[in-house]
């Protein structure tokens, strides 16, 4: 996975305050803002809760409470170091995902480029802590918001900041809030997946027009193409590949006409959670161009993997010989209500648990310090703070058991839990991860 002398850079000096703001986090007070944590840790630090390596069944803490594995969290960010590193791709990891500076921390010390992100309070957080590298899978067009990352790049020489273009007004607002800047922006050509797709240029006459507009500027410096394949109508592995086929030759056709003369390197970029395995195959066919190329991945949702609809669709289904991510969550809920025979209801719901794109999966049941599988067990709705539960003949669930709940949709599970502990597999809780949404 390329890093190059940036990243060194962002380790050994780029990420000082950052280091400082991350150790900051370990000085904040637990109390009630913390859903899930011991009553009796009230006042302690998270520093100082976190010495106590306090296990997450037996020692105070409170259901619902979401957990992740520490043991898989490693895996994972290890597997996707790898398989980046394997296939010749830069990685930045989509930060939207967890909003976590310190999994941001994580995956670049595991070689990631930097961090992908969306909107404009996004970045803010990962300068707050320290991030070297930001590429903004949006076009850009806030006055206020530009203003202030020109104020970070005039103020940082070693920060990287690349975002999107995908209109000629948008280059013209842009151009306008930038007015007298120091430094030029990055910006890169977003192509439409499709008619009917999310954002981006529908043609490559329209990219044309784009790059055109940029060149035109002393604000805005074109550096690359990109898009999101996932987007693209009817997504399969034919579709997807010939896509990507039409950014590597936008790409190729940009640089022929010198729409890249003096930059240093080339961004193509792509690639969400569910093809970047056809990302690592067309882009491995990208030609020489007049520049070295960084070919940016930005998967987000490996981090920790889950339990419906990413274990579906994962690209290492399609190719096992590289390995397989590990889903990472467990929201532990307690049973609280066993009305029928058929029926039960744990004290968890749509305040706690992702529901977007599938429902929770009943894993586990826990009863005096024993656990067995949740056969027969199955979450059928979620209230606000109740899951249904269909129990079948098989069932053995009672009033007051502890049921682990696997989630779907990482980027909806992260967001509603500000202080989630990382838990290790006999339980004890090894750190805290502050989230900021």
């Amino acid at each position: 996975m390329k890093c190059g002398a940036e990243g060194n850079a962002l380790d050994q000096g780029g990420l000082v305050s950052g280091t400082e703001a991350l150790a900051r986090l370990a000085e904040e007070a637990v109390d009630h803002r913390f859903k899930g944590l011991p009553p009796d840790a009230d006042g302690l630090t998270v520093a100082e809760l976190t010495a106590q390596r306090r296990n997450l069944f037996t020692d105070g803490f409170t259901t619902p409470v979401l957990a992740l594995s520490a043991e898989r969290l490693e895996h994972n960010l290890r597997l996707m170091e790898t398989y980046a590193t394997r296939h010749g791709l830069a990685f930045a990891p989509h930060g939207k995902t967890t909003m976590a500076p310190q999994l941001f921390r994580r995956q670049i010390q595991y070689g990631a480029w930097g961090i992908t992100l969306a909107v404009p309070h996004q970045v803010r957080v990962a300068r707050a802590y320290g991030v070297g590298r930001v590429f903004l899978a949006n076009q850009l067009v806030d006055p206020a918001a530009l203003r202030w990352i020109s104020g970070q790049l005039d103020a940082d020489p070693d920060f990287r900041f690349v975002c999107y273009v995908d209109s000629v007004r948008g280059v013209e607002l842009m151009d306008a809030a930038l007015a007298g800047a120091a430094r030029p922006l990055d910006v890169v050509v977003e192509l439409a997946a499709g008619e009917g797709a999310r954002t981006g240029v529908r043609t490559e006459a329209e990219c044309t027009a784009v790059a055109d507009a940029v060149a035109a500027t002393a604000t805005l410096r074109l550096v690359g193409v990109a898009g999101y394949e996932g987007e693209v109508p009817r997504a399969d592995e034919e579709r997807v590949r010939a896509w990507l086929r039409r950014l590597v030759a936008l790409a190729a056709d940009f640089d022929r006409a010198g729409r890249f003369a003096g930059v240093a390197e080339i961004v193509v970029s792509a690639g969400g959670s569910a093809w970047f395995d056809g990302v690592a195959e067309v882009f491995a066919e990208i030609p020489e161009l007049s520049s070295p190329v960084l070919k940016l991945l930005r998967s987000g949702a490996y981090v920790s993997h889950d339990d419906g609809h990413y274990r579906r669709l994962t690209p290492f289904n399609r190719v096992p010989q590289e390995g397989a991510l590990e889903p990472a969550f467990r929201l532990w809920t307690q049973v609280v209500s066993r009305p029928s025979p058929g029926q039960a209801f744990v004290n968890a719901g749509k305040r706690d648990a992702a529901y977007d794109l599938d429902l929770p999966f009943a894993q586990v049941v826990r009863r005096d310090g024993a656990e067995r599988p949740a056969t027969g067990v199955s979450v059928t709705a979620l209230s606000d703070q109740h899951a249904w539960l269909r129990t079948t003949e098989e069932a053995d669930v009672e009033v007051g058991d502890w049921v682990g709940l696997g989630l779907s949709h990482p980027c909806t599970s992260f967001d509603k839990w500000p202080l989630i502990p990382v838990a290790r597999a006999d339980g004890t809780v090894v750190e805290y991860i502050r989230t900021f949404f």
